[in-house]
């Protein structure tokens, strides 16, 4: 710990551009990503709701992968449209601990539920005729609630160890919130204990859900190229088609940003990383997820109808 230990209240985001003459550009561009994510993944949640059709593991999944979405954008983005729109970049050290705590708490949900989500897949296509039995109520949401409890855990051991260092000589955070690598880079001690802890806890939470994932996917393609039909090949790879492409967005940045000494981050690249699997796979989950699903195209058709008789 150095001399200049400071204690501060509050820190300042130095937000996504400091350049004055594309920021209104910037706030139209977040706000627009912010109301489509919001709007597309509260759609996932009340069709598979509400949609008999649609009350099956996958789509209990999906539902709660729309929710760490709605939870993802709603933590970081109103802050960044506040500081765009006002120039305020202040938040408070409790604001700061909560945005952490939360938005870490979903990072850690989001990598074990894509591997549970894998898992249902390599069932649905390598087991069908036990699928539904091993894959039954139960055991999804015994699933689900385990992805979330194990994030919520995750992110308390982070959350305490991060907020348990002396921040000195800069209260700025040059980054769109407060997120583990830029607050270490702020600290006066020795943070190799907290760098530790995102590579060693993030083989479990990270690591271990996607080596999963590629295991599934291994057994999937080989059952699939066993598939004589090339009809009935297409429709079982299309099934798993928007999970991979979800997995291969998220993983591919959200890994590579926090499992790597803080002493080789590079905010700048990192931010923009940090805008990929925080910002724009919210929004293109629901796309991606209903583009190439005619199950949930048809649910949402049907809903549609059925509100527009009712006000007839």
């Amino acid at each position: 710990m150095t001399g200049n230990q400071t204690s501060f209240t509050e820190f300042q985001i130095l937000g996504l551009s400091d350049l004055p003459n594309i920021k209104s550009l910037l706030f139209v561009f977040v706000l627009v990503i912010y109301v489509v994510a919001l709007a597309g993944n509260l759609t996932i949640i009340l069709v598979s709701y509400l949609d008999s059709t649609l009350h099956t593991p996958m789509y209990f999944f999906l539902g709660n992968l729309s929710l760490l979405d709605i939870c993802y954008t709603s933590t970081t983005m109103p802050k960044m449209l506040q500081v765009l729109i006002t120039g305020n970049k202040t938040i408070l050290y409790i604001d700061c601990v909560i945005q952490l705590y939360i938005f870490f708490s979903c990072v850690g949900t989001e990598c074990i539920l894509l591997g549970i989500m894998s898992y249902d897949r390599f069932l649905a296509i390598c087991s069908p005729l036990k699928y539904l039995v091993i894959m039954n109520s139960k055991l999804t949401k015994l699933l689900a609630g385990a992805s979330w409890l194990s994030g919520l855990l995750n992110s308390i051991i982070h959350t305490f160890f991060t907020f348990s260092l002396h921040f000195c000589n800069s209260n700025q955070i040059n980054y769109f919130f407060c997120d583990i690598p830029p607050l270490l880079l702020l600290s006066c001690d020795d943070t190799f204990l907290n760098e530790h802890l995102l590579q060693s806890v993030g083989v479990f939470i990270a690591w271990t859900p996607f080596l999963c994932i590629i295991v599934s996917y291994i057994y999937i393609i080989v059952t699939i190229m066993k598939i004589r039909s090339n009809k009935c090949r297409l429709k079982a790879f299309s099934t798993c088609f928007s999970h991979l492409t979800v997995v291969i967005l998220y993983y591919g940045s959200s890994i590579f940003n926090y499992v790597r000494p803080a002493s080789t981050h590079a905010l700048e690249k990192d931010r923009v990383l940090s805008v990929l699997y925080s910002v724009v796979t919210p929004m293109l989950n629901p796309i991606i997820y209903t583009l190439k699903n005619e199950d949930v195209k048809k649910a949402f058709a049907k809903q549609l109808s059925l509100l527009y008789n009712c006000r007839k």
